[in-house]
């Protein structure tokens, strides 16, 4: 078991997928580093790589091949220029050339080089094999697996025993939603200052809030552009980005400042029920339109779901709390992460191995229990909300028409982001020790689930809406 810090499960990242973009393009960069020792990147005369399962059925339109070309250049996903990815994967396939880590120009034909292969390798769904050819004959292969969230292992697990040691580093080492109580209860914290615990044993309180107010603003920001700008999702689907005309008929003529005063700028607007879900709804889909077209998000805890968790936390600073400030804003994402690990590490947060459960269901679970503490719940209750919120998203298919993270995915953030609303209002209300379904059960029940889930529809594009609709009917 590894100790899975805010800062793992919360990532900054390019859109559209955290499995399928994100995930192969830190492959991609560790298999770079893989180079080093035996010469460094000069000493490289060509590169293969071959993606299998989930990857190669929609990795198309999950920009697998974007990502791993990115990553073979040497950029970085929380950092590179957006703008850049367009123009860099033209200069690849005009010339057949690529830069190696940004130091050596070797040849490279996308169409030959970079292969999918249709079959699943038994560790994961999600596979991918580097091969490298060295000037003196070597040659060096490694495979890696993205199992959801942008986190990627290899079978043998090489680094197991240093995981270990760092898991059992933490003060409050927590591998179950009944682990985290007893520390809640033992320390008389509620969960935001358990898992606050535990980060201060990686790095400073100065370090937390800086890199806790980067992973704000960052989806803070995806937020605002989605409310901004218009246009037609690329991929072929021909999906008009529905963000930007909701949020300027809610807005009406309200001024703002731009994204870091947003907020507080659209406080006033009306309370009824339907603002309410419109505003929730706006907030969710303009981060998704923003991760379906190659843009800037924070995995929450995946790209696909990265929606849910910055709408509900706007619903809480925009409707519930006008005072709130980033003490707030922080406790809610110490709280959401601690949620998405305990999914993580008794089940799974990948839509390949658990279908969209694992996604929406998760990240719905996660805003869930976040809303909960910050409305004044106790421990026990935001386990009850995280509870609610995943069981009544048990079964839910991935099955994205097209390959492309578009229909039904960024609805579902909406769906997602409104139950977690729900389900921690049904929490407060509730007394914990009635009820029936514990925490635990549900993450149990949610891994059962996906194992007993038909592999067509865990992001295949061969089951479910994507059978039905093709891309030819839009």
């Amino acid at each position: 078991m590894e100790c899975i810090s805010v800062f793992d499960m919360l990532k900054v990242g390019v859109g559209p997928s955290s499995s399928h973009t994100l995930g192969p393009w830190r492959a991609a960069q560790r298999f770079l580093s893989a180079l080093e020792p035996l010469g460094g990147l000069p000493q490289v005369r060509k590169v293969q790589v071959e993606l299998y399962g989930s990857l190669s059925l929609t990795g198309k339109g999950h920009a697998t091949d974007t990502a791993i070309l990115m990553g073979l250049c040497g950029t970085d996903p929380e950092t590179v220029p957006v703008a850049e990815i367009g123009p860099t994967l033209s200069a690849i396939k005009d010339t057949r050339k690529l830069p190696l880590g940004g130091v050596a120009e070797i040849a490279f034909d996308p169409e030959k080089d970079l292969a999918f292969r249709r079959k699943f390798l038994p560790f994961h769904a999600n596979g991918m094999t580097f091969t490298a050819h060295l000037e003196n004959g070597k040659v060096v292969s490694e495979t890696y697996y993205s199992i959801g969230g942008g986190f990627v292992v290899q079978e043998e697990r090489k680094r197991a025993k240093r995981k270990e040691k760092a898991f059992n580093a933490f003060p409050c080492p927590i591998s179950t939603g009944a682990e985290l109580l007893q520390y809640c209860n033992k320390r008389n914290l509620p969960i935001s200052g358990v898992v606050m615990e535990n980060e201060r044993s990686l790095r400073s309180d100065a370090e937390i809030d800086a890199g806790l107010q980067r992973i704000w603003d960052t989806m803070l920001e995806s937020v605002y552009e989605g409310c901004h700008k218009g246009g037609t999702l690329p991929g072929g689907l021909n999906v008009k980005r529905r963000a930007p005309e909701m949020y300027e008929k809610l807005k009406g003529d309200r001024p703002y400042s731009g994204p870091k005063d947003w907020p507080a700028s659209i406080r006033k607007t009306r309370v009824r029920f339907r603002e309410i879900l419109k505003w929730v709804s706006c907030f969710a889909l303009s981060v998704n339109e923003v991760n379906a077209s190659l843009g800037r998000i924070v995995t929450a805890p995946t790209n696909g779901s990265a929606g849910v968790i910055p709408a509900v936390l706007m619903y809480y600073l925009v409707i519930e709390n006008h005072k709130a400030g980033f003490e707030e804003i922080k406790k809610f994402l110490l709280v959401a992460s601690e949620i998405g690990s305990l999914f993580k590490k008794g089940a799974t947060i990948s839509a390949a191995m658990g279908g969209c459960q694992a996604e929406i269901g998760v990240s719905s679970a996660m805003a869930a229990g976040a809303l909960t503490e910050l409305l004044g719940g106790t421990p026990e209750q935001v386990l009850v909300a995280a509870e609610i919120a995943m069981e009544h998203h048990l079964g839910l298919t991935c099955d994205p028409i097209g390959g492309l993270v578009q229909v039904p995915c960024i609805e579902r953030n909406s769906m997602g982001a409104i139950k977690a609303i729900n389900a921690a209002e049904l929490a407060l209300d509730c007394d914990p020790a009635s009820t029936k379904v514990p925490f635990d059960k549900v993450v149990q029940t949610m891994w059962d689930t996906a194992r007993d889930m038909h592999k067509k529809y865990k992001e295949t594009s061969k089951g479910g809406l994507a059978v039905s609709v093709s891309l030819s009917d839009c």
